[in-house]
């Protein structure tokens, strides 16, 4: 029986802390209350909100999943006079499922297991749950709501057609922890409007923000009418309880349309039932009908890996219960970019830059280094290495005798900068950021223990040509140069021997930028990616690198994924490996 064609929803885009369920609980709650208190029917809530997402190996101990269960019970006793969908961890029979609970009147009224667990990428579902079985809808004041979990409404032909098609769903509303990458957004937005077209469903996606270890949720939930056109969109990196009334007579009048009628008679049925659950109807607000505009807030491309790399980095800190951050300051344009970051995200006064120039520092990289500290107002140390660096060489001269000086030498002086830092981030709790990029990680670029010491990496999935526009797009936020200009104009050096050059050693950045998306991104073959105009000894050259030092990387610091495919939560090859592409 249709009664009501208005339900007014929030979406509460939240950030949630693995593991934190006190502190999840609590931010729930006011959720809740306010999304009450603005009069809506229903507040549905993130993937796993209670647990935080991804919880990992936390859900194969018994004790964790029994007080994330008690959490459940515990919002379930406020839940009165609104529906809250939240996700959680249910057990039946002694198997797990990533689940979403309904929750009215004090009750759980249902409890849906998610249906298709994704095993590829950043996912590692299957390895703690089991696959649910039955699509679920419920019905409030005579609307029927298709309820899904992330992965899936990214299905064809499976849970949100059966739903419609089968169970007559009116709106489709998908609760998720979908992790950002680049052009991840209008992905998503390209998905949702197909689905919300093909089934003339209004679909409601609210999706989780915040930094979580390597990964980093960008929210920017998305509310779809029938016809694909967008309702509202949530705001990209931040907490937004969006609210939102939704008129399902716009479905119902748009279901007499041909294609809608075609669409449902040639879906054939995936599932042999669809569990169905009626609630108590809710009060239609009497208060004025909230706005129904578009919100759409477009970033620029800079903008929007710049504010990514913020709020991972600014997780990461406080989440782990830091407060301050350290890091060799060079005068490079890396640790320029990581000092604007650092800055942006902790506060300046939190954040100490160490410049440790040796004989081989040139002036002009520690006046630049000087510069960015006092543009940026971070804290500046000097630690001179010269005097360290000739007594480890003195140390060593009877047994290095015989051999000539090498890239060993060169290594020392790194590893005495990481001991430097390390000494200050242990002493003073302020936790070491490695400055190190996705470009010189791949090829093996980099100290061990030495510039890649760390107890994080903000760079690590960041090419250095990526690096060059935020930090241009830095500049140009600023309205003046931040990062003094002078720091990128010159040429890239370590600055370990007499006018080194990144260059002497590597392909332009620009050309290594591009190899390594072909073989490590696009996972191409040495022949394909020679047969794309590359020369051959450099193709294989630069392949042989990044193979050779996947060693490095497994012991590389933990650093934000904004791209695709990024190394250690993606990437996983073997160290131990005598397979070579010729």
């Amino acid at each position: 029986m249709q009664k009501n064609s208005m339900l007014r929803i929030a979406l509460a885009q939240i950030n949630s802390v693995v593991g934190d369920l006190q502190g999840n609980f609590e931010k729930i709650d006011r959720h809740v209350q306010a999304a009450k208190a603005s009069g809506c029917h229903l507040v549905a809530f993130p993937e796993l909100t209670i647990t935080g997402y991804p919880p990992e190996d936390l859900v194969l101990r018994q004790q964790f999943l029994q007080d994330q269960k008690e959490v459940l019970y515990d919002i379930v006793a406020q839940i009165e006079g609104i529906i809250c969908i939240v996700g959680f961890v249910d057990i039946d029979k002694n198997r797990r499922y990533n689940s979403a609970a309904v929750l009215q009147n004090r009750t759980i009224k249902a409890v849906y297991h998610k249906i298709h667990l994704p095993n590829y990428s950043v996912f590692d579902e299957e390895r703690y749950f089991e696959a649910g079985k039955t699509p679920m809808l419920f019905s409030l004041n005579g609307v029927k709501i298709g309820l899904s979990i992330c992965e899936d409404i990214w299905i064809p032909d499976s849970v949100i057609e059966t739903q419609v098609f089968d169970g007559g769903a009116e709106m489709i509303l998908n609760i998720s922890a979908s992790p950002y990458s680049i052009h991840k957004s209008q992905e998503r937005l390209t998905l949702m409007q197909s689905r919300a077209k093909k089934t003339h469903s209004v679909v409601a996606y609210v999706n989780l923000i915040g930094g979580q270890d390597e990964l980093v949720f960008d929210g920017q939930s998305l509310i779809i009418g029938p016809h694909g056109n967008i309702r509202h969109a949530g705001i990209a990196f931040e907490e937004e309880l969006i609210i939102h009334d939704i008129d399902v007579d716009i479905v119902r009048q748009s279901r007499n349309d041909p294609s809608f009628i075609q669409n449902k008679s040639s879906f054939k049925a995936v599932f042999p039932v669809c569990q169905r659950v009626t609630l108590d109807d809710e009060t239609t607000p009497t208060d004025p009908a909230i706005s129904t505009s578009i919100k759409i807030a477009t970033l620029s491309f800079e903008e929007e890996i710049y504010k990514a790399l913020l709020l991972g980095l600014h997780d990461y800190v406080h989440k782990n219960n830091f407060s301050q951050a350290v890091f060799g300051l060079s005068g490079g344009i890396d640790s320029a970019l990581v000092a604007t970051l650092a800055a942006d995200a902790l506060g300046p006064e939190n954040v100490y830059g160490i410049t440790m120039p040796s004989q081989y520092s040139s002036q002009g990289s520690v006046d630049d280094s000087i510069q960015l500290a006092q543009n940026c107002a971070i804290n500046l140390k000097t630690f001179p290495i010269k005097d360290v660096f000739l007594q480890y060489l003195e140390l060593f001269q009877e047994t290095f005798a015989e051999r000539e000086a090498d890239v060993t030498e060169e290594n020392l002086q790194a590893r005495i900068r990481g001991n430097i830092v390390m000494a200050l981030s242990n002493k003073f709790g302020w936790l070491a950021l490695a400055t190190g990029n996705k470009s010189e990680v791949s090829v093996g670029y980099c100290t061990i223990y030495g510039d890649m010491v760390g107890g994080f990496a903000p760079l690590k999935d960041v090419t250095k040509t990526m690096v060059y526009r935020l930090a241009n797009y830095r500049n140009y936020r600023a309205g003046y140069d931040l990062i003094p200009q002078e720091i990128i104009d010159k040429a890239p050096s370590a600055e370990l021997r007499p006018d080194q050059k990144d260059q002497d050693s590597l392909p332009p950045y620009d050309e290594l930028d591009e190899l390594l998306e072909l073989y490590v991104e696009k996972r191409m073959s040495i022949v394909d990616i020679i047969a794309h105009g590359y020369k051959p000894e450099t193709v294989q050259k630069i392949a042989r690198l990044v193979d050779f030092n996947e060693y490095k990387r497994r012991q590389a610091a933990p650093g934000i994924k904004i791209t695709p495919l990024a190394f250690g939560k993606d990437r996983r090859m073997p160290i131990t490996c005598r397979y070579q592409e010729r």
